[in-house]
């Protein structure tokens, strides 16, 4: 699957906020994502999870909800449907019987091409939106924005 994208020019909106020009440009992006993965019957979150365990696999279910930028609270319910749809079971940790860790089963393996395939697909959707100069500074942008956190802002 491949992507023509066309040539847009345009004013940022509300007056240049960054938040809300930054979740606008987030939603459609995010669309084009949904759009992607969607034969491959997975949601947004689902993907991310695979992902993830395909670069480390047996993750504790906490760190894998951080490593994806989702509160561990709320994530027990993403991982009931991976496991539903069969591809992921959980483990008690040998060393620490609180704690459970996740892994891919064998059908989940047998769908790494396919959600690779799909990454590099949408990394390179969005690359072709750029000039060189420009992704790589859109990327570093990327890098400080996912290391902000909450004690970087005094609010008065």
């Amino acid at each position: 699957m491949t992507l023509t994208l066309p040539t847009r020019t345009g004013t940022l909106l509300f007056e240049g906020s960054v938040w809300c020009n930054l979740d606008i440009a987030l939603r459609s992006v995010d669309n084009l994502f949904r759009q992607m993965i969607r034969p491959q019957g997975l949601t947004v979150i689902e993907w991310y999870i695979l992902r993830a365990l395909y670069e480390q696999d047996g993750q504790h279910a906490s760190e894998l909800a951080r490593g994806v930028g989702r509160a561990a609270t709320s994530f027990t319910p993403n991982l009931d449907k991976l496991q539903k749809k069969g591809y992921i079971e959980r483990q008690p940790d040998k060393s620490d019987r609180r704690a459970v860790r996740i892994y891919l089963t064998d059908a989940a393996h047998e769908y790494r091409d396919d959600v690779m395939e799909s990454a590099r697909l949408i990394d390179e959707t969005v690359e072709q939106m750029f000039s060189p100069d420009d992704f790589e500074a859109f990327q570093r942008v990327l890098v400080t924005l996912q290391t902000v956190g909450p004690d970087e802002f005094e609010i008065d």
